[in-house]
């Protein structure tokens, strides 16, 4: 190992690295709205300073490779990646092709350095449209920005007219529910008869029922085939039919509901209506279909079974909900929910919030609600949009596969805002972004614990353990379609994160990940406790590719802003890149322990990869001895050699342990010359003039 100590003028200088920023300290990057502009919801996003700290880790590292001289070596290693981008989107049908490949993607794995400042930048401004919430400014500038990520047309805001009454409210949801509906027949008119029915009869096989393995499907010939059909969709004017529904998400439209009064109109009664058990309120025909209100007592809804269902709101009560399916056959749904602790039930694909081919909508204000379904829920989608909005209470989301904000060729969206929650899911959860999809979970506050995998077992078999792929991830389909957008965003409280293989802020397969905790003492704790039925686990506790890490052309992303946080892990993760991919863990304050102690941890490139770890302060313990070292082995793309290699551990401030033997205050050489441990001072602690520790 080379060190190399840092005296009191080192060379990067944070006078000119931070305060030297100006803009970027004060608000962000340039253009970018305030933290918390006029009108906006008084919750933190994060540290003040993220949009700084994180442009200083581009600056660091430009100077790193400078004063190494591997400027020419890594300007080979990213020609060597848009080489790689530009053969494979011509579509010549080998492993690595083009199709349902995004332009956002493309961009970021050419220029990897300033793929962190981009990153922050939009979990930090998606965040900051999700916690205004109402009107305008909220969920509609959120989905401006899934338009924008997923290559689609943009528009102008939505309107936001005010709703001065309970009569003005319902007519506003008819017109909504109508206009869903011719959106959603021009999503789908440039497919004909046969092709529709093709997408019909074999989306959910395909891509979901057939399948216990995360990285590609079981049957990749039909799966090729669906994804031309799905890039043949017109996919804005599918999130136009889901943004047509957003007014009644609208604190002001919900209140007005809270005005129906609880007896029943003429004709509303339970009897007169197969699925309804408990009282109703009304009954009102629409040329798409019957809405339904429900009275404040306790109802059970046997979704399915009501006729020409569009739309359901509930006044009240603990209610019970079973089935809800949004598909062709129906293919926009709304249910709202004003109050009660509910209970939502499903076995079947396209519900409680998920839609396949269709745009779904669920809305449950207030109570401490259970979503118990298996496939496709819980703001979920292929091809369309699936939404669930919860607004209050401690809630819990169990799902199987494709739940919890998933997307495949569209929008799927879970927004909790309150209360203590828990999510388990088993395959592609939690913030999953498929082919041509984003798929998002966010939760603004409390403290809550996510859970992934532990049902089937991993696909690697020199190793044991289950599959996650969840909790931010964007993954393509390997031999069958390039990956989408995944997204994991938690607001606020001392959260708890388990995953197994393949989760956490991850990319695979041309995808792009994203997890980002805005505050408190979370444990990142990797691999399963338990089995996803809550049993002991048939396999030994083993995590690979985890927090932060990128797998074949694919790049990932973690940020932590605040509190004393734990990372555990085993093998490849923390911050650590495989094959032509990047990977990025930073903690933006706290005291933080790093506790993966095995190979390709803690800042580490390998394959042609560039792996980053980045704590900004804090008094931090690094276990294991693998923290920054580049390897000289590179069998994936040996024209590149140990020179397409890039490893960077860096810390900012605080006295830190290191289990490769690193000392503070140095910057240490870790393998080859591509290989970083580097330890610098918080710019308000001082170097003795020796340059000791």
């Amino acid at each position: 190992m080379k060190r190399f100590q840092i005296r009191r003028a080192y060379r990067l200088g944070w006078m000119i690295s931070l305060v030297g920023m100006g803009g970027l300290i004060a608000g962000g990057a340039p253009g970018a709205e305030p933290i918390c502009p006029p009108g906006a919801k008084e919750v933190s996003a994060g540290h003040p300073l993220a949009p700084g700290i994180v442009a200083l880790l581009e600056q660091e590292i430009r100077s790193a490779l400078r004063d190494r001289g591997l400027e020419t070596a890594w300007e080979r290693f990213c020609a060597y990646s848009g080489r790689m981008l530009d053969q494979s989107s011509a579509g010549r049908g080998g492993e690595l092709d083009g199709n349902c490949r995004l332009r956002w993607y493309d961009q970021m794995l050419r220029q990897p350095l300033s793929a962190p400042v981009q990153a922050e930048q939009f979990t930090r401004q998606l965040h900051q449209s999700l916690l205004k919430g109402d009107g305008p400014t909220g969920l509609d500038q959120a989905f401006r920005i899934v338009r924008e990520k997923l290559d689609l047309s943009a528009r102008e805001p939505l309107e936001n007219p005010k709703i001065d009454s309970l009569e003005e409210a319902l007519d506003r949801l008819q017109q909504a529910l109508i206009e869903s509906h011719q959106h959603y027949r021009r999503a789908i008119a440039p497919l004909g008869q046969e092709e529709l029915a093709e997408l019909v009869r074999q989306l959910e096989p395909v891509f979901v029922g057939q399948n216990r393995m995360g990285h590609t499907l079981a049957n990749r010939t039909a799966g090729r085939r669906l994804c031309h059909l799905l890039e043949k969709l017109d996919r804005a004017e599918f999130l136009a039919a889901a943004e047509t529904l957003l007014p009644i998400t609208r604190a002001e439209f919900l209140r007005q509901l809270t005005q129906l009064p609880d007896q029943a109109a003429p004709g509303a009664m339970a009897e007169n209506l197969p699925g309804v058990q408990g009282p109703l309120v009304r009954k009102i025909d629409t040329p798409i279909g019957l809405i339904l209100i429900g009275g404040r007592g306790k109802n059970h809804y046997h979704l399915d079974q009501i006729p020409k269902l569009a739309a359901l709101i509930d006044l009240g009560g603990d209610d019970v909900y079973s089935e809800g399916t949004v598909s062709f056959s129906r293919p926009v749904l709304v249910v709202v929910d004003l109050a009660g602790n509910d209970t939502y039930r499903a076995t079947k694909p396209g519900v409680q919030g998920g839609a396949v081919l269709g745009v779904s909508l669920l809305v449950d204000q207030e109570g401490n609600d259970s979503y118990l379904a298996r496939d496709v829920a819980q703001g979920s989608a292929i091809a369309g949009v699936g939404l669930l909005l919860d607004c209050q209470g401690d809630d819990q989301y169990i799902g199987l596969r494709r739940v919890q904000g998933q997307a495949l060729a569209g929008l799927g969206l879970l927004l909790d805002r309150a209360g203590n929650d828990q999510y388990r899911g088993a395959l592609w959860t939690q913030g999953f972004g498929a082919p041509l999809g984003m798929g998002i979970l966010e939760d603004l506050e409390g403290a809550d614990h996510y859970y992934t995998g532990g049902y089937y077992l991993d696909t690697y078999e020199e190793t044991p353990g289950y599959e996650g792929w969840g909790q931010g991830v964007g993954a393509g389909l390997r031999r069958v379609a390039n990956g989408g957008i995944g997204v994991l965003l938690d607001g606020g409280g001392d959260d708890v994160y388990e995953y197994d293989y393949l989760a956490h802020g991850g990319g695979y397969w041309c995808g792009m990940g994203f997890a980002r905790d805005f505050a408190g003492n979370d444990r990142r704790l990797a691999a399963t406790l338990k089995a996803y039925d809550g049993s002991d686990r048939t396999q030994a506790r083993f995590q690979r590719f985890g927090t932060g890490w990128g797998c074949h052309y694919a790049l990932g992303f973690v940020f932590d802003d605040q509190g004393d946080d734990s990372y555990g892990g085993t093998i490849m993760g923390l911050g650590m890149a495989w094959d032509d991919s990047f990977g990025l863990l930073a903690d933006f304050g706290g005291n933080d322990r790093y506790e993966a102690t095995g190979a390709l941890t803690e800042g580490v490139g390998a394959q042609a990869g560039l792996g980053i770890l980045f704590d900004y302060n804090g008094q931090d313990v690094y276990l294991g001895r693998a923290q920054g070292y580049a390897s000289a082995t590179n069998t994936y793309h040996p024209t590149l050699g140990a020179a397409g290699n890039f490893s960077f551990l860096i810390d900012y401030g605080g006295k830190d342990e290191y289990g490769c033997g690193a000392a503070n205050n140095t910057i240490t050489q870790r393998g080859t010359a591509g290989g970083f441990v580097i330890d610098r001072p918080h710019h308000d602690e001082t170097i003795p003039p020796d340059g000791g520790p």
